[in-house]
C-alpha cells in the first residue's frame, strides 16, 4: 500500500459500533472485492469493497471477515480470512499479507486462511439464528454486474436456508456517515493533496492547452503524494462544457476567455476528497464572468452556514434554492414577478441550477448514509457545491468544498485551496510550469 499505516483502533472501534447493533444469536459475513476483468488476461487495479475496509482496514483481494460476538469459542467472535500465498504468487504478484501482518493492521486477533472459511463458517451459523449479510445499496446504485457478496448471498442463502437473513447495509450507512478523528485525519491528508494538484495545474492551465493535459497534471500530483489517484472520474470541462454536469471527455481544447470548471480529488487510503474550482483559461475573469462567479461564492458561503447538526437534507436544499433565486434575479437571469406564479415543484432557478448542493464524503464520494429525509448529524462531512450553469452564455461556474460538520459550526476542511477569484488571477500570473 502507499498510504502511511492506519492505527488499528480505527477498524477495532468500527466493529465495536456495528457488533452493538445487532441482534442475538447472529453472525455477520463481509467480503473483499473481486478483482475486476478487462479483457483476455488483463485485470483492474484492485479497489477494496469500502464496508470491508471499514471493518478490517485489509486492502487484500479474497479476505473475509466474520463477526459472530455470542459463539461459545471466543476466539471465533471475530475471525479474519485472507489469502494464502506461495512462492509463485510471490514471483508474479508480490508480498501478500502474512496472517501477524493482517493481526497488525486489523486488529482481530484471529486470522485463518481462506480455504478454512465454509469450515468454520458452517459451525458458527449452526450456532446461530440470524445472518447478516452485506451488498451495495445506495440509493442512486446501478449494479448489473454481480459482485463477490452477491455471488456469496445465494450461496448463504442455499446452504443456510432456515435462517433469518439480516441487512447490514442499514447498521454501515449510519454509521459510516459519522465519521471519527482518525477518519477526518485521512480526508484531510486527501484534500492536502488536492490543494497542491490544484496549485499545479493553475500554472499550467492558458489558452491552447487541452483538458486532459490539465487532468495529467492533477494526476501527476496525485501520485507523487501517496495517492492511488483521483477519487472519481476527473471532469475537467472548459466553455460550454461547464453546463455538462458530468462531462468526462475532457478531450476539448481551452480557449482564450473561457472558463474552465475542474471537478476532481484526491484519494488517499481509500478515503476521498471532492473539489470544484472554476478558473479563467488566460488567467483573468471578464466582468460578466466575474459577476456570476462572485455570486456562486456568496451561495457557497451562505449555504455553508446552514450546515449544522439537526438541519434536514431536504430542509437545507428548499434554503439553498431560494439563496441560488435571490443571486439569479440579481444576474438577470431571472424576474421576481415571475417567481410568483412559478410551480413550486420546478422552480425558475433550476433551469440555471439543477443538482442538489450537498452530499456525504467518505470511503466514497457519494458516501453512503441516511438520505435526504434525516438529519445532518456532528461528525459528518458533506460536499458543499453550489453552481450556475447559463447555457446560452457557454459558462458554467461550480464551487465545492468538503465541510465538516460540528455543534460549533461548520468547519471548511478545504479552506487551504484557493476560491477567492482574485487570489486565483494572482496565482495564474506567476511563471508557468509548461
Amino acid at each position: 500500500m502507499r498510504y502511511a499505516p492506519i492505527d488499528s483502533s480505527l477498524f477495532i472501534e468500527n466493529r465495536g459500533k456495528f457488533l452493538s447493533r445487532l441482534k442475538p444469536k447472529s453472525i455477520a459475513v463481509f467480503l473483499s472485492n473481486d478483482v475486476m476483468p478487462t479483457s483476455a488476461d488483463g485485470v483492474r487495479s484492485f479497489i477494496q469493497d469500502a464496508d470491508f475496509f471499514y471493518m478490517t482496514g485489509i486492502d487484500q483481494e479474497e479476505s473475509i471477515l466474520i463477526l459472530c460476538p455470542d459463539t461459545r469459542e471466543e476466539r471465533h467472535r471475530e475471525i479474519l480470512f485472507i489469502r494464502q500465498t506461495d512462492e509463485k504468487t510471490v514471483t508474479w504478484e508480490g508480498h501478500k499479507l502474512t496472517m501477524e501482518e493482517a493481526r497488525t493492521l486489523s486488529g482481530i486477533r484471529t486470522v485463518y486462511w481462506t480455504s478454512e472459511f465454509n469450515r468454520i463458517l458452517r459451525g458458527l451459523a449452526i450456532e446461530s439464528e440470524h445472518i447478516y449479510l452485506n451488498r451495495n445499496e445506495h440509493s442512486r446504485a446501478e449494479t448489473p454486474v454481480e459482485t463477490r457478496s452477491d455471488r456469496f448471498m445465494k450461496r448463504c442463502m442455499m446452504e443456510y436456508p432456515l435462517h433469518r437473513y439480516e441487512r447490514a447495509a442499514p447498521i454501515m450507512h449510519g454509521l459510516r456517515a459519522v465519521k471519527s478523528d482518525i477518519e477526518v485525519e485521512l480526508i484531510q491528508t486527501a484534500i492536502g493533496i488536492s490543494d497542491k494538484a490544484f496549485r499545479r495545474a493553475l500554472l499550467y492551465i492558458a489558452p491552447g492547452v487541452w483538458e486532459y493535459e490539465i487532468e495529467a497534471e492533477l494526476n501527476h500530483e496525485f501520485l507523487m503524494n501517496r495517492s492511488r489517484g483521483p477519487a472519481y472520474e476527473t471532469i475537467i470541462a472548459s466553455g460550454a462544457n461547464a453546463c455538462v454536469l458530468h462531462y468526462v471527455k475532457n478531450d476539448d481544447q481551452c480557449r482564450d476567455g473561457d472558463l474552465v470548471l475542474m471537478d476532481f480529488g484526491a484519494e488517499y487510503a481509500n478515503y476521498v476528497s471532492d473539489v470544484t474550482r472554476t478558473v479563467p483559461v488566460n488567467g483573468r475573469f471578464s466582468q460578466r464572468q466575474r459577476e456570476v462567479y462572485d455570486s456562486v461564492l456568496r451561495i457557497q458561503r451562505e449555504a455553508m452556514q446552514l450546515l449544522r447538526p439537526g438541519m434536514l437534507f431536504r430542509d437545507y436544499n428548499r434554503e439553498v434554492g431560494s439563496i441560488v433565486e435571490r443571486e439569479l434575479i440579481g444576474l438577470g437571469l431571472i424576474n421576481s414577478d415571475e417567481i410568483l406564479e412559478q410551480n413550486p415543484d420546478n422552480p425558475m432557478y433550476r433551469k440555471y441550477y439543477m443538482h442538489g448542493t450537498s452530499h456525504l464524503i467518505g470511503l466514497n464520494v457519494h458516501d453512503v448514509g441516511d438520505g435526504i429525509h434525516h438529519a445532518m448529524k456532528k461528525g459528518m462531512v458533506v460536499s458543499c457545491e453550489p453552481g450556475i450553469y447559463i447555457k446560452e452564455e457557454g459558462m458554467g461556474i461550480r464551487l465545492e468544498n468538503d465541510i465538516f460538520i460540528t455543534d460549533n459550526g461548520p468547519v471548511d476542511l478545504t479552506v487551504s485551496i484557493p476560491i477567492d477569484a482574485d487570489e486565483i488571477e494572482e496565482l495564474m500570473s506567476r511563471p508557468t510550469g509548461r
